[in-house]
């Protein structure tokens, strides 16, 4: 899979949490309609992590990333990520 990249979006999103409603921008490159559809469900199960891995720590707020998540993971500096928004400009992916 490619990587994707989310981030967080109180004007317009992609995908929202089914958990708190937070909304997400979704930067992928050139994926099918039936690929986009997978890709959502995996950033949901995702997305649901994040409470979940806060819930186990006795947090139960602003779970999410500020500055945005990868899928797969991405461990590496953001600007190297073949995810990254070439502007600065927050743009649907979609």
């Amino acid at each position: 899979m490619n990587q994707i990249l989310c981030k967080r979006s109180n004007a317009a999103s992609d995908v929202r949490c089914s958990v708190c409603g937070q909304g997400f921008l979704v930067y992928w490159a050139e994926l099918s309609r039936s690929d986009r559809k997978t890709v959502r469900q995996q950033i949901q199960e995702q997305l649901r992590e994040h409470h979940a891995q806060q819930f186990a720590e006795g947090e139960a707020h602003d779970v999410h990333p500020k500055d945005g998540f990868h899928l797969p993971e991405w461990v590496g500096s953001p600007e190297y990520s073949a995810a990254s928004p070439v502007s600065g400009e927050e743009a649907p992916g979609v």
